[in-house]
Order: structure tokens, then sequence, then C-alpha cells
């Protein structure tokens, strides 16, 4: 039997101003590429259009 490989969907590039902007040497995502992908990572983001779900909005 042949093994089936994966395909998965390409990745479109980040473009800097639109997706993510960098400060102080950081790479800060904005909310629209945060829309884009979904939903939160629970990592406490500034930009974070999903907070209010987060259990770490008490901590921000």
């Amino acid at each position: 039997m042949a093994k089936q490989t994966e395909v998965k969907p390409e990745t479109p590039p980040l473009i800097e101003g639109v997706d993510y902007v960098i400060e102080a040497g950081r790479w800060v995502f904005t909310r629209a590429f945060l829309l884009k992908r979904g939903h939160c990572c629970d990592s406490g983001c500034r930009h974070c259009p999903y907070r209010e779900s987060s259990p770490l909005r008490e901590q921000l």
C-alpha cells in the first residue's frame, strides 16, 4: 500500500503594516491578521479581537 502524503494549503506571506508591525524588534500582529487567523491563542495579544472570551482577560 502506498503512503499517502498530506496536502496542506499554502499560507500566504505576511505583509508588514497589514498583518504585523515591528515594535522594539518584536513582531506585533494586527487585529486584521488575528481576525483572519480565526481564533484566540490565549497569549494575551495586544490587538486580540477575541479577548472578551479569553481566560487571560482578567490578567490584562
